[in-house]
C-alpha cells in the first residue's frame, strides 16, 4: 500500500495517541475530518491498521515477572497443535515462529516466581510434544516501536 504524506501524518498522529478525534487531526493537518476518516478505512481495509488496542501496563496489573521462553519441540511438524495449548494459558502473551534451536520463542508473564515455576513446569513443559524450554528472565522494557513511518 503506497503512503501519501496525509496518510503518514495521521498515523503519525494516531501512533501518538489512538484515541485522538479524527477532527482534531483534520484541524491539525488542515483537511477534512471526512478526509481523515476515509483514509484511517483505506489503511484498516487494505491490512495497513490491523487494530486498535488498549495496552495495559503489566505491571500495574500484578505481573512482576516476565520471561522469553524458547521451545524445543518433539517434532516441528506438531508446532500448530502446540500453538493452540499455548493459546490456552492466559499468561503466555506472545508467540512467534523462529529460527536456531527453538521451533517457538513465547513470552510469559506471572505475578512472582511461584507463578512463573508453575507456567512453566506445570503448564508448558506438560504439553504434548514440547521436549524442552529455556527462559530468559525480563528486567523490564527498554523500549518498544513500530516500524518507521516514512
Amino acid at each position: 500500500m503506497e503512503l501519501d504524506e496525509f496518510d503518514k501524518l495521521i498515523l503519525t498522529e494516531l501512533e501518538k495517541d489512538g484515541r485522538k478525534p479524527y477532527s482534531e487531526i483534520a484541524r491539525k493537518m488542515d483537511i477534512s475530518n471526512t478526509m481523515v476518516h476515509q483514509r484511517i478505512n483505506r489503511m484498516r481495509e487494505g491490512g495497513l491498521i490491523k487494530k486498535m488496542a488498549l495496552v495495559l501496563d503489566e505491571r500495574k496489573m500484578g505481573y512482576e515477572w516476565s520471561a522469553f521462553t524458547g521451545i524445543i519441540l518433539k517434532e516441528d511438524s506438531n508446532s500448530e497443535l502446540i500453538i493452540e495449548e499455548l493459546k490456552k494459558i492466559p499468561e503466555v502473551v506472545e508467540c512467534y515462529y523462529i529460527t536456531g534451536q527453538y521451533t517457538l520463542y513465547i513470552r510469559i508473564v506471572a505475578k512472582n516466581s511461584e507463578h512463573m515455576r508453575s507456567i512453566l513446569y506445570d503448564e508448558i513443559d506438560h504439553i504434548s510434544g514440547v521436549l524442552k524450554t529455556e527462559s530468559l528472565i525480563d528486567f523490564g522494557t527498554a523500549f518498544k516501536r513500530n516500524v518507521p513511518i516514512e
